[in-house]
């Protein structure tokens, strides 16, 4: 005798909790969205669905971005930017000095730069720029991650 078919029932939570596949994004990518910038459309269209992450000195980053643009004579693109980027979900994370340091002398690159390849190699995702040697170090060192 041969057991009835069953039916398979599958229950999911809001889209909002399903797995996002994250990125590292670095002051450029979210510069870029919260102050208008020219390649706006291009960093929303890549980090958009993603789940975001970033080391804590972006928010120092994007304060200082905040105040060139304040210097120029941009005072509420500057108010305006900084309020959208706090309510942005960005997950900030503390660095490793040593990782950081060995990461910046390997690529050349500033320690700033260094600390969102180190996290993007820690969390094992892409990174987000558009600064050339930054994305180029990032390149030749996430795809040789074990």
């Amino acid at each position: 005798m041969t057991a009835p078919a069953r039916a398979l029932f599958i229950a999911e939570p809001p889209v909002q909790y399903l797995v996002q596949p994250p990125v590292v994004v670095d002051c450029s990518t979210l510069a870029g969205v919260v102050f208008e910038e020219h390649w706006r459309q291009q960093a929303l269209e890549r980090i958009q669905g993603k789940v975001l992450h970033a080391p804590y000195l972006l928010q120092v980053e994007m304060t200082s971005v905040a105040a060139k643009k304040h210097k120029q004579g941009y005072a509420d693109l500057a108010t305006e930017g900084l309020a959208q980027f706090k309510a942005m979900d960005v997950n900030l994370y503390q660095i490793e000095p040593v990782g950081v340091l060995t990461l910046a002398t390997r690529y050349q690159l500033s320690a700033y730069d260094a600390a969102y390849l180190w996290l993007a190699a820690e969390l094992k995702c892409p990174l987000a720029t558009f600064d050339e040697k930054l994305a180029t170090a990032a390149q030749a060192h996430l795809s040789a991650l074990p």
